[in-house]
């Protein structure tokens, strides 16, 4: 694999991660205040509540991917052009759609 592919996703990773958990989060967080009239004074446990939490999430993962891709690539190629690395890319002959390539095939 070549150096450019791995420095791309090792930049894309770090966002990636972040940015999934916290879409999980606030989808998750937006559940619970929906449901919070549903939950609160009827006695139930932590462990129940979180095993309510844990289905939510894993319902909530298809929803949080997209976000997730999108902002991480955002944030990473905008990092690129802040740095003036995108420039420099382009101009040594490399094509925006060699350097999106191990995104998309990470994305698949």
């Amino acid at each position: 694999m070549k150096r450019l592919y791995l420095f791309l996703l090792k930049s894309y990773l770090g966002p990636f991660f972040y940015t999934f958990f916290i879409a999980i989060f606030l989808l998750l967080m937006q559940f619970l205040w929906k449901y919070i009239d549903d939950l609160v004074g009827k006695g139930l446990e932590i462990n129940e509540i979180m095993t309510l939490l844990f289905y939510a999430s894993a319902r909530f993962v298809p929803l949080a991917l997209p976000i997730a891709m999108l902002l991480s690539s955002l944030m990473v190629f905008g990092k690129l052009g802040e740095n003036n690395e995108l420039t420099a890319l382009k101009a040594s002959g490399i094509s925006f759609i060699k350097l999106i390539y191990p995104l998309f095939i990470f994305a698949l």
